[in-house]
């Protein structure tokens, strides 16, 4: 474990992919000073918290990850956030691959982070292809329903009827709490 250098805090970063996962396990045990939690999936470049962390942190400080993948999208993020990271004297730990990144890394140091980043994008990759496929053998034999509605059928055939009364599609979409696209799903259903 790396001290945060001239005085500096321990800054920690979770992110759960999705509101019901547990965020306990990520820095169980570890110290730290302050932590920033997102619920996001890591395909999502809309992690607030992630942002206020990478805000928050100074020269000195350590920013604490539980693992590689729950920091980056992909390997070009993880690369390029670590190395924003040094470059502002801040020191990026992982936890999971007890792998430390200070800036001032060797060679080997980092061809593990390209390495061990590359296997964390892979292994998403792989899980997502396998759910891809559950789902279409799923559908194949009927089992598959997709998601629920969030939305009841008055609310579903309100809308109906204020588009056809002419009523702006984006303006519905914010009332509803939805996304434009599942207006005009809805529409053509």
């Amino acid at each position: 474990m790396v001290a945060a250098r001239r005085g500096g805090k321990r800054i920690g970063y979770v992110r759960a992919s999705s509101v019901d996962q547990n965020t306990v396990r990520q820095l169980d045990g570890v110290q730290v000073d302050k932590t920033f939690t997102d619920k996001a999936s890591g395909k999502d470049t809309n992690r607030p918290q992630l942002q206020a962390a990478l805000d928050y942190l100074r020269d000195g400080d350590v920013l604490v990850v539980h693992s590689m993948d729950r920091l980056a999208r992909n390997i070009t993020d993880l690369l390029h956030t670590v190395q924003t990271l040094n470059s502002r004297g801040v020191v990026v730990e992982f936890v999971k691959e007890a792998l430390t990144f200070t800036g001032d890394d060797s060679a080997m140091s980092k061809l593990m982070l390209t390495i061990m980043g590359g296997v964390a994008e892979f292994e998403r990759a792989m899980i997502r292809e396998r759910q891809l496929e559950g789902i279409a053998k799923a559908k194949q034999a009927g089992k598959y329903r997709g998601r629920q509605s969030t939305m009841t059928t008055a609310q579903v055939q309100t809308i109906r009827d204020r588009v056809a009364a002419g009523c702006n599609k984006a303006a519905l979409a914010r009332e509803f709490g939805v996304t434009r696209q599942t207006i005009y799903n809805l529409i053509a259903a």
